[in-house]
């Protein structure tokens, strides 16, 4: 494996953090997510047409880069470092992937060249908010009801007339108040049938109700979404698609560039966290130069250092791509809740920055978390505790 980056992959890094610098400061995001769509709507038209990045991920034929994975992992890496307010991740993460993995050539090529140049936005809306399950980071999502199922719970479809309609509620979808689209994952069949679906819903559908939800990281914007009898057209061409292995594919590499956003996002921290180190002064001397400073800075570099390796090799190889999302929220989350002690009594102001990084750490644990569920589920995929029955532990495996 080569770790080193090509030209054009530092030149979209360098890029995309010149241009965030300017455009994306604390006050920048703070005003972005108080507008109506929950981001900057000036900056992302600038950053789809400018930079081209919901399409970077997509095939040239639909109007996109045609890059890997790792192009994406990058751009998010600086996307998360100024902790960027957009509808990257709901639109070019999780939406284009799977409307591109199922969905038939008509749809594919009616949505995804607008997805690739910013004109369309869209959201996955799964029921119960169970994000993580559904893709199946924390469980089997073939085998744990997070679609819901029966009369009750979750999203039902039902077929009539030749047209699907869609009964049923999905809380905590990310940018689901603002997509232009939603991928609305729905229960049908019944019982003895039983199966999930993935339905396409415009957002201008009649019975279709969104509501915006008070979040704790504001730059994650998170909705409620109601259908009522609301028509929907099946993604892909028939009934007979593998859904929940398209969830689980696209889980895949949504981990690995969400490990990539969650080290940009500490990194961030922590290099503002030295900044103040240096400047601020104790005793006549920067804080920074006590030892018991520089030794607090120095674990978080390590960790923050130890996550970016496992992020790289996450964009490289995504089927490590959720211990690689564990590494990297761990490493968030104690680099934020750092960054405030070593800011001391400014820090803990509501309103300093050293929040904004808080609270990411903290949002995006509980949507794509926790992190000893992550590191639960890839350790039983890999077998680490071999097959456990009633009667106990077998091959010789103690549990």
């Amino acid at each position: 494996m080569d770790a080193a980056f090509t030209a054009e992959q530092d030149e979209i890094r360098r890029t995309l953090r010149d241009l965030l610098a300017q455009h994306s400061g604390p006050g920048e995001v703070r005003a972005a997510v108080r507008t109506a769509e929950g981001h900057d709507p000036a900056l992302w038209h600038r950053l789809a047409q400018e930079l081209g990045l919901p399409g970077l991920a997509l095939p040239d034929e639909y109007g996109g880069a045609g890059c890997t994975v790792t192009e994406l992992a990058l751009a998010c890496e600086e996307t998360g470092r100024a902790l960027l307010p957009s509808p990257l991740l709901a639109t070019a993460v999780l939406a284009a992937p799977l409307i591109a993995a199922l969905g038939t050539p008509a749809q594919r090529a009616e949505l995804l060249p607008r997805i690739a140049d910013g004109a369309l936005t869209a959201a996955l809306a799964v029921p119960g908010g169970s994000m993580a399950a559904a893709l199946g980071l924390t469980a089997d999502n073939r085998a744990v009801a997070w679609a819901g199922g029966g009369r009750a719970g979750g999203v039902q479809a039902r077929l009539g007339d030749g047209r699907w309609r869609l009964y049923g509620e999905a809380g905590r979808v990310l940018d689901g108040h603002s997509a232009g689209l939603l991928l609305v994952a729905a229960h049908t069949g019944g019982y003895p049938r039983s199966r999930t679906l993935l339905f396409l819903v415009p957002a201008e559908a009649e019975g279709l109700t969104r509501t915006r939800l008070t979040s704790m990281d504001e730059t994650r914007s998170l909705a409620r979404v109601e259908l009522r009898d609301t028509p929907a057209e099946l993604l892909g061409p028939d009934e007979a698609a593998d859904v929940c292995g398209a969830l689980a594919a696209t889980g895949r590499i949504a981990a690995a560039v969400l490990a990539a956003e969650a080290v940009g996002a500490a990194a961030g921290a922590l290099a503002r966290t030295v900044t103040y180190v240096k400047e601020r002064e104790q005793f006549g001397r920067a804080i920074g130069s006590f030892q018991a400073v520089k030794h607090r800075l120095a674990d978080l570099y390590v960790r923050v250092e130890a996550a970016r390796s496992a992020a790289y090799h996450a964009a490289w190889d995504p089927a490590a791509g959720p211990l690689a999302l564990a590494q990297a929220l761990e490493a968030a989350r104690t680099v934020a809740g750092e960054a405030v002690q070593l800011h001391g009594g400014i820090g803990f102001t509501w309103e300093h920055e050293a929040h904004l990084y808080v609270k990411r750490a903290a949002g995006d644990e509980l949507l794509f978390g926790p992190v000893h569920r992550l590191r639960d589920h890839a350790a039983g995929q890999a077998g680490l505790f071999g097959d456990v029955t009633a009667d106990g532990p077998v091959h010789g495996v103690a549990v």
